[in-house]
């Protein structure tokens, strides 16, 4: 029989997201400024650095997820890595902007080691995370429902630290800013950590059985599932686009809009419509389906992107308009590709009798992680193509083809990635219907 969840659990699911949204985000947006107009590291090396600890994501993430799936704690098979995993990550993230700024090798390797104790934390706490809605509701609409709750709250977690960072930053100076910003991010992921464990404590847990044999197995069947490859590489793909744009505020604000105030403008703008528009998008779901709602929302998100090149060339008082279409966009790639996923993951343990359901989001939240990290190293490899001229003050003069650079990558290049994602989005194919008959089946 499917569950429905009360809403106080929909709402302690989805505070998990204050730790996920924050971690997620503000590295992106920041750690690159840090890199080259703090530190004073080249772009492409800069590029390099945000990029490989979340590459060790990519292989660490299915590990995690298998083990997640073996669990016999008592206190349930994922929510303790919430827990561990959060609280380690908070305080490594604290210490990630803590480090020394000279000589340049030394605070570059302080980053490097920093940042992969995070990516490592993050994972034990990210796919144990995603893996639960696919158990805590074998329901289609429901898994909807808990979504809109998760992204709504990871719309605001994502407004806040994204939206409140740079102002530390730029309130606090060169020499306190970015440690402002990491104990500032790092309470955060704390709140975040506690709300989602404690949060879900009384919302029992389906177990879909025992947990598969080894890793290779594993991976090679989730693999050969068309609809949740299919799904993956959309979500994946919609990600790089979306690292590469988080990646480029900074850098737009303050080379193509003249102030790097206006970075806390245009994150509002690319973030806040979502807190006004998932539960429109959760109604369109319940008329249309999911899948033409991601449809929908991929269309906007890259046809904002294009229309953000036009008022960066000839209107830039309606930047931050035009950036709010890539926000409406956002949050629907956000809110269907996680309910989808819940399903696939379920669909998968319903029929087989196995759980591979953390090994599912593993893969997941290794392709997130994966398409993430290379938004930041293409947008600077962009930047470095472009000329751009690295500093310990951030007050280089950049020439012409290093802004031209900033503007396509902030734009084009997303809008290309997302014309990309809609040949895979189109061929999904699991819906309702099938979901039902799955659950009917095993019953």
């Amino acid at each position: 029989m499917a569950v429905t969840l009360t809403p106080a659990a929909r709402r302690g699911y989805g505070l998990g997201s204050v730790a996920t949204g924050s971690f997620g985000t503000v590295p992106g947006l920041l750690l690159l400024p840090y890199l080259t107009d703090r530190l004073g590291v080249a772009a492409g090396v800069a590029g390099l650095i945000v990029f490989l600890p979340k590459a060790w994501d990519v292989l660490l993430n299915p590990v995690a997820g298998q083990i997640s799936d073996r669990s016999t704690n008592p206190a349930g098979r994922r929510r303790p890595f919430l827990l561990r995993a959060g609280l380690t990550l908070a305080v490594a993230f604290v210490l990630l902007f803590a480090g020394p700024v000279a000589p340049q090798g030394l605070a570059a390797g302080w980053v490097v080691v920093l940042f992969l104790v995070c990516a490592s934390a993050y994972a034990f706490f990210q796919v144990p995370y995603v893996a639960m809605p696919a158990e805590m509701t074998d329901d289609y609409a429901e898994r909807t429902r808990l979504m809109t709750w998760r992204i709504t709250i990871l719309a605001l977690a994502i407004l806040v630290s994204g939206g409140l960072s740079p102002m530390i930053r730029n309130q606090l100076g060169p020499e306190w800013g970015y440690r402002g910003v990491g104990l500032f991010v790092g309470l955060l992921i704390v709140v975040g950590t506690v709300g989602a464990w404690w949060g879900t404590r009384s919302t029992p847990m389906r177990t879909y059985g025992t947990a598969g044999a080894s890793l290779r197995e594993q991976l090679r069947i989730v693999a050969r599932a068309r609809d949740f490859r299919t799904l993956l590489i959309a979500f994946v793909v919609q990600a790089l686009a979306t690292g590469a744009m988080l990646a480029g505020v900074d850098y737009v604000a303050r080379e193509l809009l003249g102030s790097s105030g206006m970075s806390t403008v245009l994150f509002v703008c690319f973030v806040g419509p979502a807190l006004l528009v998932t539960p429109l998008w959760q109604r369109y779901a319940q008329t249309r389906d999911k899948r033409v709602g991601f449809l929908a929302a991929s269309l906007l998100l890259g046809g904002g992107a294009l229309a953000t090149l036009l008022t960066l060339s000839v209107a830039t008082a309606l930047v931050p308009v035009t950036v709010a279409v890539v926000g409406i966009g956002y949050a629907g790639c956000q809110m269907f590709p996680l309910s989808m996923l819940a399903d696939a993951a379920a669909v998968d343990a319903l029929r087989s009798g196995t759980n591979r359901v953390g090994v599912y989001t593993g893969v997941w939240t290794a392709g997130e992680t994966l398409g993430l990290a290379l938004g930041p190293f293409m947008f600077a490899g962009v930047l470095a193509l472009g000329g751009y001229v690295s500093s310990t003050t951030g007050a280089a003069t950049q020439p012409d083809s290093a802004r031209t650079a900033i503007a396509w990558g902030f734009t084009v290049v997303p809008a290309v990635l997302v014309a990309v994602s809609l040949l895979f989005v189109t061929r999904y194919g699991l819906d309702e219907a099938e979901v039902r008959r799955a659950r009917e089946v095993a019953q």
